[in-house]
């Protein structure tokens, strides 16, 4: 299958990146090069693109996209949470801009054998960087009950976590559970009817909160942002392309920590505790697609960007 990932909110990242043609920038999840490619036609023969991805696929899809970029992208396989240390081994200090397009891709999720999909029946994996030893299934099969109920209810947000999780401990007891259409026809058992009939797919929340479990998505994001911040030049940006509130909303705090770090108390008349500004959050409200992207491409419904920029 061709690797194709339509790049959501691109005219906003190529405007919230405010290019430099000579400078360096960072994709971090580089998936098919999407917009990175973009990124590219823009820097002149003194500007750099690196990009990172975990996925295979995605790092084989790229190269083949940005192959006439070739003098001025270098292409690591590795998770961005290795950010530092991929910056450290390209001997590069300071960037001009990053950029993160969060969660999963078209194509993984339109790949039956990776496991991403709730409608297509194939092996438990989910797996975003194959080279891992655990999979989907070893967190449906191995996870207590009480874990399967803590990583459903926080990362799903369904608010049938504790019947779900208590439906596939019974289910595995018998028979462990091996593929996706298992899965989602187990969940559905543990949801009531009436609820089955108005709402969306009733494994989509617990798919969603699987993955995010065996990704360490929230978890790598959380703990990359000030490190990425910390790598810009003055004036330098940070985008962001988030999926779900859990996302949004660490992006969120994170941006509003790196701006107004102190943690004085509000009638103390200097600060004392130390902390000083990074730079600035510049999307108090997240930037939303457009009525016309909307319209072109249904996964970007749900697409939110914010920015900072270091000071």
């Amino acid at each position: 299958m061709v690797f194709e990932h339509k790049s959501v909110l691109l005219e906003e990242v190529l405007f919230g990146l405010a290019i430099r043609p000579e400078g360096i920038y960072v994709d971090g999840t580089l998936g098919g090069g999407g917009h990175a490619s973009h990124i590219l036609e823009k820097l002149s023969g003194e500007g750099r693109l690196i990009g990172i991805d975990q996925d295979a696929d995605a790092i084989a899809a790229a190269t083949e996209r940005l192959a006439v970029f070739q003098d001025k992208v270098t292409i690591v396989r590795s998770n961005y949470a290795q950010f530092q240390e991929v910056m450290d081994s390209l001997g590069i200090d300071k960037v001009d801009g990053i950029l993160l397009d969060l969660g999963v891709s078209s194509y993984q999720l339109d790949t039956p054998e990776r496991g991403f999909s709730y409608r297509e029946d194939a092996p438990l994996d989910m797996r975003m960087d194959t080279r891992q030893a655990v999979t989907a299934e070893t967190i449906v099969n191995e996870y207590s009950e009480s874990e399967l109920y803590r990583v459903i209810r926080d990362y799903g947000e369904d608010r049938f976590a504790k019947n779900i999780a208590k439906h596939i401990v019974r289910y595995r007891a018998d028979k462990p559970i091996l593929t996706t259409m298992e899965l989602a026809e187990v969940i559905k058992a543990a949801i009531p009817a009436r609820v089955r009939a108005s709402g969306g797919h009733p494994a989509k929340r617990t798919f969603q909160a699987i993955r995010i479990e065996l990704n360490r998505e929230l978890e790598v994001l959380e703990n990359t942002i000030d490190t990425m911040i910390e790598y810009l030049n003055p004036g330098g940006r940070l985008c962001v392309i988030t999926f779900h509130s859990l996302e949004d909303r660490i992006v969120k705090i994170k941006f509003h920590k790196n701006e107004n770090p102190c943690t004085c108390p509000p009638d103390f008349p200097v600060c004392v505790c130390g902390g000083f500004s990074k730079g600035k959050h510049l999307t108090k409200k997240p930037v939303l697609p457009s009525e016309k992207e909307l319209e072109e491409n249904s996964r970007s419904k749900s697409a939110k960007l914010r920015i900072f920029q270091k000071g």
